[in-house]
């Protein structure tokens, strides 16, 4: 009973912890998703995978039943399985149907994610505090106080309470997270792990709980892990590898190099396999704190390097197992080689000669191992060496060669592949060996094995090596050993060609990317702390200098290359980083001290860059001043953008004029400038405020002018922008005074421009179109929503919408000539702009409400082969009814205008297009008269206004009209055929055998549907509609011979009768003349008449040119029947002959169309 009790608070723990995962991971997308939307939900998927299979392979789960076709996980997607399915099943202890999961995981996909809370008052914040402006005038709702819930109940509770505490802590969690806004959601994590209840869980509880893998440790460590922030913008400049070489691959690489460095100083161990751990389960582990809120040190367990090895495995997710045969490798490489150092060996080869296939669980795994060490042989030895080939590349195309021997005997026989392996393995070593011996640097040849000194290589070894110093449960804090990590990491210079240099240079690069990840100010601080200690060119050896010299990296892309030094590759990116922080300070700090370390950063990384030769970057050459200066510039001009931004949004609200609200909100910014930001930049540049206060000055002055330009009276609104406009500039002096003295403000104050009156009256007709145009748009969208599409009358076809937007568009260009302020040409060309771009409004809402034509299209049947069954018939009846319940289910939330609506469209778009000119003209007549000069006036050289004696002035509305109906039409072919006529035409032509159902059938639906776009259809667009009609029956018959699905058989024979079908539908198009020009429909039918004549060719040849298409002589993968290699398989695939059966059944694997 107490094994019970025990198993059943297990499952509660995982249980518990899992929701919490999930609930997690969703906040954390929600909060970051508009920073790195791809990177993140890569990651939760990453994450989610991980755990459903730790669920799936351990024993929480009573049975698991496999899908249909899948024999082990690994043919599982496990992206498709419903989490909440599994976890119900392994409360209730059920028997677990993988189908079941994959189809509640479809079933929910419809729904949008609820969250169960009965309060009404809880709500998600969902904008960006930092950047919204200003705060809202009103009160926020208040937030009511939520307890966090216990994580885990005690061990003491008794055990019928368990389960039931379980579903407890799940619906507690749902509904705090309710209670809570969304910027709270991490504290809320941190609170309920660290949180001392009365039911707290202690690692002292549990005695008997073991680790059941330690691959379960490396994965949970993985998912407590989570990335705050997108660090892809201070990647250094290195190229990619070409091998496709993961960060896992290098970090497990650098685990490796790490123990072989270990073990040339005698530290290198095999621990007993089996012994039972004396930590707990590493999901406890993780929940086990000291009453200091400290993770207990892993160190108290061991000590020594023995001990710091084991530290490192844990840090870098190394598993035990991996650990075991890598030191087992390792110390088998070293029997026999007397007087070897260990750190002097071919890591990847000696690894591949000791490890077997037998010392993995599984095969895929030790595919995965060797693939990584061959892969990292290629890039250090080949891709990335020290020292270049001078032998034209022989060598390296020859190891290239053994390279995929070796993974070529993995797929071969087990004798034949052990023997081919056995000798590429002795071949690769009298290759590999001596290139690696080669001496770089001075060093003496033998002494040090360059392998990984390659520079692309080793940096990013070293790199992985260095993100170990990192507390695994608080990553903005640096691990408890990180000075004993650091010492021993010296070890593997001598093997990747570290100096003090590059170890600075790459400590400083991960501190600081470590800090852009969590924002953890710890960070930055010991990533400046490193950037001080590079020394400058005049501090360094000859000797090192030139290695750093030499190290170069080459970045290419799709029109030019970049050369890096090792110091640009890394500062670089760093400084970029700062440059891009700096450039908008207003936005990304809310304070001094975030701001000053990353000026010191900015500052120290680009003195270094600045020494580099070739910096490649302008800014490099500017002076500290200048750069500064820069600084104050940019940030300066986008805050006030936003100030900008923000009165236009506000203005309609309050009754100020606009213009006295951005004075007051400049003078605001320059005030916070003052009294936050210009003390540390100060410090850098003198200049700085005189910079921040006259910038800001001319900025408000630039959009000030033109209303001073246009101020004819002195109205309220006048008046009231002079007194704020005076306040501005009056304190901007005053600022001035008190910063640099009053002899010399005036020197200062001459620089200035101050404001004046003026008396032009430019905007004035430019406000008016403006807000005419906006008008315009409005009624547009009114007249679509109102629009019923029923003809005017059988005379005019169209609908009533498009004339009410003539008359608005007419009427507005009335009131605009009817104006008698003076006006010029961009006055025009805004209204010309404005009335173009209303008619492509019109003609995008027209098409916006159309359904996709992907969705009339039904699903692809999956391809099978004929095989003959004397019960097929009922098993195909069975099967289309199955396929058809679904596709119901989806159609009714397809909404599909009908035929006579479309063409109403149709018809109303035609009439948009044909009266266009009419309207242009009237304008150009209008305007002449008003501005005789302007007639046949041609423009200046590098003039891009529109003139009207080019006619046009609307062709961008004529190009998104004529587009809007060419995709009408294809809608309307397609809606016709695929939808209407899916049952007679897509399901049933052809089924089960072309002479069965002939596509006579389909004349007559084809001849209604016909009559019904000629009765509603306009003229000049009968053609156009009825060879979309065309076009879609042709994809239709396509599509019925090429996937008609299982339940379609085609013989030889049948070509005979598919050719006259083509020409009676051929004939009904033509219709005796009446119709179609013979020649575009033979042109349209032409790929459908290809497609059955090779129906009639012998199975033999169409498997012989098949073959001949697949092979590599063959571009293109075409055969001498001139089509590619799917039409021919799908061919095969209908064909009611045992012989292509057996073909597609042996090549490809294809099922038989008969369960």
């Amino acid at each position: 009973m107490e094994e019970y009790g025990t198993q059943i608070y297990v499952y509660t723990t995982i249980f518990s912890v899992a929701n919490i995962f999930f609930v997690t991971v969703f906040l954390t997308i929600v909060i970051h998703f508009r920073e790195n939307e791809l990177k993140i939900l890569q990651r939760y998927r990453r994450d989610r995978r991980v755990l459903l299979s730790f669920l799936l392979s351990g024993s929480l789960i009573k049975k698991v039943v496999m899908p249909p076709g899948a024999v082990t996980l690994d043919d599982v997607d496990l992206d498709q399985v419903s989490v909440d399915y599994v976890l119900n099943c392994a409360k209730k202890g059920e028997i677990l149907e993988l189908s079941e999961a994959i189809r509640d995981y479809h079933d929910s996909i419809g729904f949008p994610h609820m969250v169960d809370s009965s309060s009404i008052d809880d709500f998600f914040l969902t904008t960006n505090p930092e950047s919204s402006g200003s705060p809202p005038r009103r009160s926020p709702p208040s937030v009511p106080v939520v307890t966090p819930p216990v994580v885990l109940p005690s061990l003491s509770q008794p055990e019928e309470s368990l389960r039931g505490d379980l579903t407890n802590s799940e619906h507690s969690i749902d509904g705090s997270l309710q209670n809570i806004g969304l910027f709270t959601a991490r504290s809320l994590k941190a609170e309920s792990f660290n949180s001392l209840q009365a039911k707290e869980l202690t690692i002292d509880d549990i005695e008997d709980f073991e680790d059941v893998d330690d691959g379960e440790e490396v994965d949970c460590r993985r998912i407590s892990r989570r990335v705050l922030n997108d660090a892809s913008d201070i990647m250094p400049g290195l190229p990619p590898f070409a091998t496709g070489i993961s960060d896992d691959d290098l970090r497990e690489t650098a685990y490796e190099i790490l123990l072989a460095c270990a073990g040339a100083s005698g530290g290198l161990i095999v621990p007993q396999k089996g012994k039972k751990k004396d930590k707990k389960t590493s999901l406890l582990r993780k929940l086990g704190r000291s009453k200091s809120g400290h993770v207990v040190s892993q160190s108290q367990h061991s000590s020594g390097l023995v001990g710091l090895l084991e530290i490192m495995r844990v840090q870098m997710e190394i598993s035990e197992d991996m650990d075991i045969r890598t030191r087992q490798g390792l110390l088998h490489s070293l029997a026999g080689k007397v007087g070897k150092r260990m750190d002097t060996l071919l890591v990847p080869l000696e690894l591949l000669c000791c490890i077997s296939r037998a010392e993995f669980p599984d095969k895929k795994a030790y595919i995965r191992w060797q693939k990584r060490q061959l892969n990292m042989l290629e890039e250090g030895l080949i891709n990335h060496s020290a020292v270049g080939f001078g032998e034209s590349g022989r060598v390296s195309s020859e190891m290239r060669i053994i390279l995929a021997k070796i993974e070529e005997s993995e797929f071969l026989p087990a004798a034949t592949g052990e023997l081919q392996r056995a000798e590429c393995l002795r071949s690769l070593r009298a290759v590999a060996v001596p290139l690696a011996e080669r001496p770089a640097r001075g060093d003496l040849t033998g002494e040090v094995c360059h392998w990984a000194d390659g520079y692309h290589l080793n940096v990013r070894l070293y790199e992985k090596l260095l993100f170990s110093v990192f507390d695994m449960l608080d990553e903005g804090k640096l691990t408890e050993e990180v000075e004993e990590i650091l010492e021993l990491l010296k070890l593997t210079w001598r093997v990747l060609g570290i100096t003090e240099t590059i170890h600075y240079t790459c400590y400083a690069w991960v501190l600081f990317r470590q800090f852009v990840i969590t924002s953890a100010k710890p960070m930055m601080q010991h990533a400046i702390d490193q950037l001080k200690r590079i020394p400058l060119q005049d501090q360094l050896s000859p000797q090192e200098r030139l290695h750093l010299r030499s190290l170069k990296s080459t970045l290419l892309d799709d029109e030019s290359s970049q050369r890096f030094s090792f110091l640009q590759a890394y500062l670089i990116p760093i400084w970029k980083w700062a440059d891009k922080q700096l450039g908008d300070y207003h936005i990304h700090f809310l304070e001094a001290s975030q701001m000053e370390d990353v000026v010191t950063v900015a500052m120290v990384s680009r003195r270094l860059l600045q020494e580099e030769p070739k910096s490649g970057v302008q800014q490099f050459r500017m002076s500290d001043l200048d750069q500064i200066e820069l600084y104050v510039t940019s940030s300066i001009k986008n805050a006030f953008s936003k100030v900008l931004l923000t009165i236009e949004a506000t203005s309609k609200n309050v009754h100020e004029h606009p213009f006295t609200l951005l004075a007051e909100e400049t003078k605001k910014l320059l005030k916070k400038d003052t009294a936050v930001f210009l003390p540390i930049l100060s410090q850098w540049s003198p200049q700085a405020t005189f910079i921040s206060a006259s910038l800001l000055h001319e900025l408000y002055g630039v959009k000030l002018r033109p209303f001073l330009e246009n101020s004819k009276q002195l109205t309220e609104d006048v008046i009231y922008v002079f007194i704020a406009a005076d306040s501005l500039e009056q304190y901007v002096i005053a600022l001035m005074t008190s910063t640099y003295g009053e002899e010399a403000v005036e020197s200062y104050c001459r620089k200035l421009r101050r404001y004046q009156i003026e008396t032009l009256s430019g905007t004035l007709v430019m406000r008016w179109v403006n807000s005419q145009l906006g008008r315009i748009v409005a009624w547009i969208e009114r007249a679509i929503q109102q629009e019923p599409w029923d003809p005017i009358s059988p005379q005019q076809r169209h609908g009533s919408s498009i004339v009410e937007v003539y008359r608005i568009v007419e009427e507005t260009a009335d009131q605009f000539f009817a104006l008698q302020v003076p006006m010029g040409s961009t006055e025009l060309n805004s209204l010309l702009c404005g009335i173009d771009n209303a008619f492509q409004v019109y003609a995008n809402h027209i098409v916006g409400n159309l359904a996709k034509i992907e969705d009339l299209i039904p699903p692809v049947p999956v391809l099978t082969r004929y095989k003959r069954e004397t019960g097929i018939k009922a098993f195909m009846k069975k099967e289309i009814l199955d396929q058809k319940l679904p596709e119901g289910r989806k159609s009714s939330e397809i909404i599909v205008l009908p035929t006579r609506t479309l063409c109403v469209q149709l018809n109303t778009l035609h009439y948009a297009v044909s009266h266009l000119s009419k309207l242009e003209d009237s304008i150009s007549e209008r305007w002449l008269k008003k501005r005789p000069s302007d007639k046949f006036a041609k423009p200046a050289p590098g003039d891009k206004s529109r003139s009207f004696s080019q006619k046009n002035a609307f062709d961008g509305s004529r190009k998104e009209l004529n587009g809007a109906i060419d995709r009408i039409c294809a809608y309307t072919g397609t809606k016709i055929v695929f939808w209407d006529l899916r049952e007679p035409f897509i399901d049933d032509l052809y089924r089960p055998s072309v002479s069965s159902t002939r596509l006579e059938v389909l004349i007559e639906p084809l001849d209604m549907a016909l009559n019904e776009l000629c009765d509603v259809i306009m003229e000049p667009l009968r053609d156009r509609i009825v060879t979309s009609l065309l076009q879609a029956s042709v994809d239709g018959l396509v599509r019925v011979l090429l996937d008609g699905g299982p339940s379609r058989v085609i013989s030889i024979s049948d070509a005979k009768m598919l050719e006259e079908d083509i020409d009676v539908l051929k004939e009904f198009f033509i219709s005796g003349g009446d119709g179609l020009p013979r020649g575009m429909v033979e042109n349209l039918v032409s790929r459908v008449r290809h497609i059955i004549k090779l129906h009639g060719y012998e199975t033999r040849e169409l498997i012989e040119d098949l073959k001949s298409a697949s092979g590599l002589d063959v571009q293109r993968g075409k055969g001498k029947l001139g089509v590619d290699v799917n039409v021919l398989l799908r061919i095969l695939c209908h064909r009611n002959d045992s012989e292509a059966s057996q073909f597609v059944k042996k090549q490809y694997k294809i099922p038989s169309s008969v369960v």
